[in-house]
């Protein structure tokens, strides 16, 4: 017989693990234990798992990789400019309908990582293999921390020595390419739209 997992067991899955890392922190903060230094793959690993377990997105944007935080910062640039045009420059119609499609603006470049964390779920992704650290393996500038579930977490090393977790990388490049592409089609219709109403 074939053993499926329920939905509901899966769930309790991840109560089990995020109460075994809620545990891990208790005992630390009670015991006085230090985090390990955010300059090793284990104490950025462990900043993560604290932020995922207090549904805090925004505090570990401080510990994903560079490039990460560079598109997340490019993504907040380019919507705000987009979301001043359209709101300055279209015409109502098209202005509250694309505004919403992008959702509330952002404060800055946390803030922009936060939302499309919240949006892409990558909160209940991390919440679903969080355990504590069995392994770590260093290799120049990356590292993989390896969970007591067996989950493999890849990190890179940042120009200022803190370990920035990779797995989401490639999904906020994505977003703010695609965010560029938007910013220049409004910048493009802004132009006309003020041509349009420049003449007589």
């Amino acid at each position: 017989m074939v053993y499926h997992p329920t939905v509901r067991t899966k769930g309790l899955a991840v109560l089990v693990g995020l109460f075994g890392v809620a545990i891990w922190f208790a005992w630390a903060r009670l015991s006085h234990v230090p985090f390990p230094p955010d300059t090793t793959p284990e104490g950025s690993y462990l900043r993560v798992a604290y932020a995922v377990a207090q549904d805090r997105p925004r505090d570990f944007f401080a510990y994903v990789e560079t490039d990460a935080q560079w598109a997340a910062f490019t993504l907040h640039d380019a919507r705000q400019r987009a979301q001043s045009l359209v709101s300055t420059q279209y015409p109502e119609d098209e202005r509250s309908e694309l505004l919403a499609s992008w959702g509330p603006a952002t404060s800055d470049g946390a803030d922009a990582f936060e939302q499309l964390a919240r949006r892409r779920g990558w909160l209940t992704r991390l919440k679903r293999d969080l355990s504590g650290v069995r392994s770590v393996q260093i290799e120049a500038e990356r590292a993989t921390v390896v969970t007591a579930r067996g989950t493999r977490y890849p990190f890179r090393r940042r120009e200022n020595g803190l370990w920035g977790l990779t797995v989401f990388t490639a999904e906020l490049l994505a977003e703010a390419q695609r965010a560029s592409r938007d910013l220049d089609v409004v910048e493009k219709a802004a132009r006309d739209y003020a041509r349009s109403r420049a003449i007589p």
